[in-house]
Order: structure tokens, then sequence, then C-alpha cells
């Protein structure tokens, strides 16, 4: 079932909802969530598609936020909230509900307000920016509204200088569909590591340039391991190699075409391994699997793009907070004598250290 509404508010729009409901008989159980879409009409049609295709996993109400650009003054002027209303299977919206949104004049300076009363009851919410994400994702006011905020440093038109503004302003909540690209890559890295007895001495990571993925991984592996971690351009497409030199022997994953991919291992036969690219749909059902901080991501971001060019000895180890009162120091000698110990018996086993999300 469509509704469509002109010149309407949030209030009438959920009573289409209810409306509707009792129309096909269907209840408004069984959604997990609320997932709200925020873009532009142009790229509107491919994230509705893909939040659809999610939404058999993970079946929730979907708000796709359109703010309509203001070409007139009379456009300027004119505050108007348009909305779609698509209830059922049969609309093509998956499994849940979906409420488009068009937001004309003032009314796009205050999304939040529209948004706020159509959020789910005692659900969690995420929020999907999949281009022109704001910098700071959990202070922009859509975002404060969120469990979790999604976003796309792949979109961007300066990806590079874009992680670095997000590694400043990163809240826990945030996450990157960069970032979601990879976790097959470190699954792999991780399990290679697990089947030799070696310790790693440096790593190559190989593919596009000015790809975030690149070099999200490689501020993964160096913060990891510990070593130096050396980026090469390739044409692609994305990833497309890394080479860990062990005092074993090079540890090689390699993936040319973008779908399958080749795991070498000093000693052992070559195994073919499928790595294949995923479409958006596939990142953002894994993204909303957990709605947790991802703690993993948010140090290998914390890490520093800068940071992969300098030697491994020479990486400055942040200093720890000041001790608020009350809590006791942690800048004792027996203190830095544990970090030591910790730090020489995860040296032993690199392995475990490459231990993905």
């Amino acid at each position: 079932m469509k509704i469509d509404l002109t010149d309407t508010t949030s209030s009438k729009i959920n009573k289409a909802l209810v409306q509707g409901r009792r129309s096909l008989g269907t209840p408004a159980v069984g959604m997990v969530l609320t997932l709200v879409i925020v873009t532009d009409e142009e790229n509107a049609y491919d994230a509705l598609r893909a939040a659809h295709d999610a939404s058999r996993e993970h079946p929730s109400r979907t708000l796709l936020v359109i703010r309509r650009v203001s070409r007139t003054p009379r456009d300027r002027a004119s505050a108007r909230l348009d909305a779609e209303v698509q209830i059922g299977a049969d609309a093509g919206n998956g499994t849940g509900e979906t409420i488009v949104l068009r937001l004309y004049g003032e009314v796009g300076e205050h999304a939040q307000s529209v948004v706020l009363p159509l959020l789910l009851p005692d659900a969690p919410v995420v929020v999907w920016w999949p281009i022109n994400a704001p910098l700071d994702p959990a202070n922009d006011p859509l975002g404060a509204l969120a469990q979790r905020r999604v976003t796309d440093t792949y979109a961007s038109e300066q990806p590079i200088e874009e992680l670095t503004a997000r590694a400043e302003t990163y809240t826990p909540g945030d996450t990157d569909l960069a970032w979601t690209r990879i976790t097959p890559w470190r699954s792999m890295l991780a399990a290679a590591l697990d089947q030799v007895a070696c310790q790693v001495t440096s790593v190559e990571v190989e593919g596009e340039q000015y790809n975030p993925s690149v070099e999200l991984l490689a501020m993964w592996l160096a913060h990891r391991l510990d070593v130096p971690v050396k980026r090469n351009a390739s044409p692609g497409p994305g990833l497309t190699g890394v080479r860990m030199e062990t005092d074993c022997g090079p540890v090689v994953l390699d993936r040319a075409d973008g779908s399958l991919a080749t795991l070498s291992i000093e000693g052992q036969p070559d195994r073919a391994v499928a790595l294949k690219r995923r479409e958006t749909a596939e990142l953002i059902a894994e993204e909303l699997r957990r709605l947790d901080p991802d703690d993993t991501y948010a140090a290998a971001l914390k890490f520093g793009v800068d940071r992969l060019d300098e030697p491994a000895a020479a990486r400055t180890v942040p200093e720890p907070a000041a001790s608020q009162p009350g809590e006791k120091s942690s800048g004792t000698q027996d203190g830095t004598a544990k970090k030591a110990a910790a730090k020489q018996t995860a040296a032993k086993s690199p392995a475990k250290k490459a231990a993905s999300k």
C-alpha cells in the first residue's frame, strides 16, 4: 500500500501509518529498529533499494529524509513537508515500513523535529548518510537521535582528509562503510597469521590510490602488529593485495580481479579464497547486526594516517589521561612494568594481535 501526503505533518503521517496497517492487517510489531537515511534526490533510489534489501535481515521502519534545494525566493519562503508512506511487501519496501520525507524551505533546517515523532518507540535508531555526511555525526541534529551513525568516506571528495577529521570527532557509535568493506580482509589475514608461529616484521598494502579502505586496513595492521606498513598504489578495483613479511617467510593475500583471492603462506600450497567486493546492501546489513560501539574501528581510526609514514620505533605513545579526583593513578612504576610485560607477551603472538572485531 502506498499513501501520498502533500503539505503534511508528522501527526498526519502517523495517522496514515495506522490506517495503512489496519487496511492490510499488518501489526506494528516485528520491526527491530528505525533506519534514518539522509540523502539527496539523486542518490535516494540507490540508498532506499539497499535499505530494503537489508531490511529482509533486519525488519525496520525506514525514514528517507530528502532536503529539497530551494532554487527561487518563492521556494525558500515555502516551508513544506511532503511524504510518501509505503507499507507491505507489494510496495517494494522489503520487510517493514518506509516513509519518504521531502523537506522544503525552512523545514529542511529542522529535520529532527519531523523525524522524532516517527521513530519506533523503544527501538534503536541508526542514521546513515550515503553522501555528504557531517564531519561530526554525533553532533548533527539527526545524528544525536541515533545509537549508531553510519557514514561512507569513500563518497567524499577528499577521503583521506575526511578520515583525519573523523578521528578528531569520533564518538562511540560512529562507523564507516569504508571500514565495513575490509571486514573479510581482516578476518582472512587474522586466520592466516593463526596458521604460522612467526613474527611479522613489515607489511605492504596495495590498492587504489586515495581509497579510504586501503588506509584503514593499513592503520589497523600498523596498530595491531606495531610494524611499518607501506601503501602501494594499484589500478584496483579497491584493495588488491596485502603482503606481510615474517621471520618464517612472506604471507601474501592477493586479489587482482575484485572477486577471487589467492592466499600464499611459506611452506604451504596456495589457496583460492572467495573475497568478492560486496554491494551496499550487504554492508548496511552487517552494520545493523551490532549496534554497540566498534572499539576496533575506533583504535584503527585514531591511529592516524600520518603515523603510517613514521618508523615503528618513532611512534609516540599517547600520555595517559590525568586521574580524576578519587581515582587511582595509573602512572606508577608497577603499572609501567606491567604494560611493558604485556607488550612483550603480545609481540610473541602476532596472530592474536591481529584478531578482528
